[in-house]
């Protein structure tokens, strides 16, 4: 049992690793195509990351990346592909902001409420979603794709001066009006800026993920059905019921994405707040492989090629070349896990044979 368990664990860690390798294997091809130094950017990036303030900020989008990729991980362990994270956090950290900024409460309780905005907002904007798969059979492939577009519609027309929108003098940017302090989330300062302290709470909501799908009933009959709805209804769970509670959760958690921006910097929505963030999320939770602590260091890894990116053109690179490293990156993962994956049917497979082999030696002896 102890090398089954070790070998499903050098397993677990095979496919990322191989992912990674290719990526960085290919991207380095690319450059030495283009007639560029293979190495250089990656040591251009390496050194970026040391100064402090480009660590703060790698920390503070980790965060943010977290928060969509455990979104969009609760739909993958219930086989749900929940392409509409994007669409959620946005609509939600929009509203969320307008709820903010036009009231005015004790420093807590108006913190709870924006988060419970962004929560709910959320968890709606999916459950469309989820509404229409039970009931209509509708991919949530297809749904959420045209919501994502719906909301992009619907948050220009929202934020308009004339509707919910503010529009400072001499600006050109749209915004909902800042958040009074109250509702303000207080971070941690350190050497180069502040941490933002939702982060922390971002952190936090892995362990509760990681709790409620591997310790809970709950949990157990979210895999169950995403393993087999069919096998999952022979046993008592309501399907239809998980399918439309797992996009609701997920929905709710894609609303918290954009809190740790907003409670801990921007304390506005504007028209320059972050957008694809629900696509990276989607990257991040395939090569953490749905895994709390796994998506944890893929967070990491794609924060840090987009801030330390940043300085690649002061040096004659394009700063595009993290863009297409985390291109490729989604396209080694799901390459290496199926090899990983055939790999690992056919080591079962000899492991059994060797077992059975060993059982019919043993029994002739016996029998002799």
């Amino acid at each position: 049992m102890k090398k089954f368990d070790k070998d499903r664990l050098l397993l677990g860690i095979a496919g990322p690793a191989l992912a990674l390798v290719v990526a960085f294997a290919l991207t380095s091809l690319v450059l030495l195509v283009s007639d560029r130094d293979p190495i250089e950017p990656y040591q251009i990036m390496y050194d970026t990351a040391q100064f402090t303030d480009v660590q703060v900020n790698i920390v503070n989008t980790t965060g943010t990346y977290y928060l969509a990729a455990l979104a969009v991980a609760i739909g993958f362990r219930m086989n749900l592909f929940n392409i509409g994270v994007d669409g959620q956090y946005r609509l939600a950290v929009m509203l969320a902001a307008v709820v903010g900024a036009n009231v005015d409460l004790p420093g807590p309780i108006h913190i709870l409420l924006i988060v419970l905005v962004a929560m709910g907002v959320g968890a709606i904007w999916a459950g469309i979603a989820g509404v229409l798969k039970t009931t209509r059979g509708v991919s949530e492939v297809v749904s959420t794709i045209m919501l994502n577009a719906i909301a992009t519609s619907l948050i220009a027309w929202m934020i308009l001066p004339a509707n919910l929108g503010v529009q400072l003098p001499g600006s050109n940017d749209l915004t909902t009006g800042e958040i009074p302090e109250s509702g303000w989330f207080p971070g941690v300062d350190v050497d180069g800026g502040t941490i933002y302290g939702f982060t922390f709470v971002a952190f936090a909501l892995g362990i509760v993920y990681w709790f409620a799908l591997n310790r809970t009933r709950f949990g157990f009959d979210l895999r169950a059905t995403g393993a087999s709805e069919s096998a999952a209804q022979a046993s008592g769970v309501d399907a239809k019921k998980m399918i439309l509670t797992a996009m609701l959760i997920s929905g709710a958690v894609a609303g918290l994405a954009g809190l740790p921006l907003l409670l801990g910097d921007t304390h506005t929505y504007s028209l320059s707040f972050p957008v694809g963030v629900g696509f990276t999320g989607i990257t991040i939770a395939l090569l953490g492989r749905n895994n709390p602590i796994g998506i944890f260091f893929a967070a990491l890894l794609l924060s840090f090629l987009d801030k330390a990116s940043a300085e690649l053109d002061q040096h004659g690179y394009e700063k595009e070349i993290a863009t297409i490293m985390q291109g490729l990156i989604v396209i080694a993962v799901v390459v290496s896990y199926e090899i990983v994956r055939q790999y690992g049917l056919r080591r079962q497979q000899q492991k059994v044979g060797e077992e059975l082999a060993a059982q019919a030696k043993k029994s002739e002896e016996v029998a002799a």
